[in-house]
């Protein structure tokens, strides 16, 4: 995905996490990684909408003053479908905590409404906190045996 030079700022800081862009067809996919400056974007989902559906507040989410300028920029070409893409945006060196199916889930239920910073870093805790721990390798066993527990039949 590109993105003009006055919204890269606010994707990096985690300002901006949605796109609306109006084309034939898609040309991202949801967990999709795509370039952007040193970091990635990671596309969260995109889902099909109406030009109807885009109110001020998406477009002020979208690093737009106005539903305009939103939809000046968001036209590409000659398509005429129109795509609302939630992302994140990976810096260079930083790791990503893959989403469990529950929480793809939630997010297809809540999709209308945007998340606050605090809930983001609310869900990020709780995704760190059931994530599983790698598994350490085992220690072999030696064979040897305490005075205590002698083998039977030796």
């Amino acid at each position: 995905m590109v993105f003009t030079k006055r919204l890269r700022e606010g994707i990096r800081r985690g300002r901006i996490t949605c796109s609306v862009r109006i084309w034939r067809h898609p040309h991202v996919k949801a967990g999709g990684r795509y370039r952007m400056d040193e970091g990635e974007i990671i596309v969260d989902s995109i889902i099909s909408i109406r030009l109807a559906d885009i109110t001020r507040e998406l477009a002020r989410e979208s690093g737009f003053g106005s539903v305009k300028d939103l939809l000046d920029t968001a036209k590409h070409g000659s398509g005429h479908n129109v795509y609302l893409i939630r992302f994140r945006y990976l810096p260079p060196g930083a790791w990503d905590v893959q989403r469990t199916a529950s929480e793809d889930a939630h997010e297809k239920r809540t999709e209308s409404r945007a998340l606050s910073a605090s809930d983001r870093a609310s869900q990020l805790l709780r995704r760190i906190r059931n994530s599983k721990p790698s598994r350490s390798p085992m220690k072999a066993k030696t064979g040897l045996t305490t005075r205590g527990s002698r083998r039977r039949g030796a």
